[in-house]
């Protein structure tokens, strides 16, 4: 029977074929402009370590002044840790694992006399970093917490940066020198990029290309390595060395794994009486209840990582597709009744309101999948565009596998919701009154 509707359903659709062909831009233009939107939305939103999310959690402390001036345009100062804060979590050892961390850009000097000095962005970041994102390893190994505590002079670098200072040579045991600092080299990753870079304290740079290097903390505050993202610090007649591990200069970021429910609670319980207890002691001056606790996906909410455009762009195309729907609407209701002495023979000859419904449903569908398709090549073209642009998320926009089918997906839905009127309006029509005036 399906077979005998779908007969029908194209033959009808090639008795006006530029009526057709109107409907089908119409939706392929909806769901063009709608599904180029939703995925650079899905690609910025998404979930950057799948499997792993659901345990980590950023923990936030307000460890500012009560008179801290509050800039609506400047970065959120108690965003970060300060040194003594940082330390002081990891010493509690509350979580099954935890990490402090912040951004550098080091000058690596390469030994070749053919390189010429670079600059690589990397991270300065404690041992359960590793295990705790699930970073693979190539060769080698990160480094220990004794060799953290001894200030020890180690480098994990990224398989990139290793196949560039040492071609196709291993990088493990030998030394790179970074600035004026030599390192050795312990361990090469493979390739880790999740996106947005959801552990990096610098939302404007969420997107961008992965990290080069990993060098322990204590090492690179021993060395007084640069510090790339922000800081903060309201201290008062003190030198920049000793700003950097006081208690009073934000810049550090924390992420600890919690296994369950109830780590949760209990961490979350421990902050607020870490914060009461830093109050009492006079470091803290703002309410302990200010600690909080925020899942992976709750802190990237945090920091609103969509851009607000962004959000005003899909609204538009959403809208742009709801008035493609609405002139399908129009032109499947002209075009069936248009078809009412065609449908009062067939209600006649014994077919049911049920059968013609089923007919125009399957016409439509028809028009939705051909439209979906127009769709597709209409979202590609609209996220090339989106890649030319200079935003760092700009290069992520392309449509994976999940992303075509729902393209698909919504094209099929869209028509067939639009197509409904006018199919039950078609097959409601008396069928004697027409025939009468045949």
């Amino acid at each position: 029977m399906f077979s005998y509707y779908l007969n029908l359903a194209l033959r009808s659709l090639k008795r006006n074929p530029v009526l057709t062909a109107l409907m089908v831009l119409a939706i392929g233009l909806g769901i063009g402009a709608s599904m180029t939107m939703i995925t650079v939305l899905h690609v910025m939103s998404g979930d950057p370590i799948p499997g792993r999310s659901a345990q980590l959690f950023y923990p936030h402390l307000d460890p500012l002044p009560s008179n801290y001036g509050n800039n609506p345009h400047a970065p959120d100062a108690s965003a970060d840790f300060t040194w003594v804060d940082a330390m002081a979590l990891l010493q509690a050892h509350r979580a099954e694992h935890q990490a402090a961390m912040s951004g550098g850009a080091l000058l690596v000097r390469p030994s070749q006399m053919d390189l010429q000095p670079f600059y690589a962005d990397g991270r300065y970041t404690t041992p359960d970093f590793f295990s705790m994102f699930g970073m693979p390893f190539m060769s080698g190994r990160a480094w220990s917490q004794q060799e953290e505590d001894a200030k020890a002079r180690v480098v994990v670098l990224s398989n990139d940066l290793a196949q560039k200072l040492c071609g196709g040579k291993t990088c493990i045991g030998q030394e790179v020198r970074f600035g004026d600092n030599d390192f050795r080299v312990i361990g090469i990753t493979d390739n880790w990029n999740p996106q947005p870079q959801f552990y990096s304290d610098d939302t404007g740079d969420l997107f961008s290309d992965p990290d080069q290097f990993f060098l322990p903390l204590s090492t690179a505050v021993d060395l007084k390595l640069g510090v790339s993202g922000n800081q903060s610090s309201w201290c008062k007649n003190s030198s920049t060395d000793d700003e950097r591990t006081s208690g009073c200069m934000t810049w550090l970021q924390v992420w600890v794994q919690l296994k369950n429910q109830e780590q949760v609670s209990a961490y979350r319980q421990f902050l607020v009486n870490y914060s009461a207890q830093q109050k009492a002691l006079g470091r803290f001056q703002r309410p302990a209840t200010n600690a909080k606790l925020y899942s992976l996906m709750g802190w990237l909410a945090h920091q609103n990582l969509v851009p607000t455009d962004i959000k005003l762009q899909l609204w538009l195309a959403v809208g742009f597709l709801f008035v493609c729907m609405v002139n399908i609407v129009a032109l499947l209701l002209a075009k069936f009744l248009r078809r009412s002495s065609e449908i009062s023979v067939r209600r006649a000859m014994g077919a049911g309101q049920r059968d013609i419904f089923i007919q125009f449903s399957i016409e439509s569908a028809i028009i939705g999948l051909a439209g979906g398709a127009l769709g597709l090549g209409i979202a590609e073209l609209g996220l090339w565009s989106v890649r030319q642009r200079p935003d760092d998320y700009a290069r992520l926009a392309q449509m994976d596998v999940s992303m075509l089918l729902s393209t698909l997906v919504l094209a099929l839905f869209a028509s067939v919701l639009a197509g409904m009127l006018p199919a039950w309006r078609a097959c409601r029509v008396p069928p004697a009154s027409l025939l009468k005036t045949q």
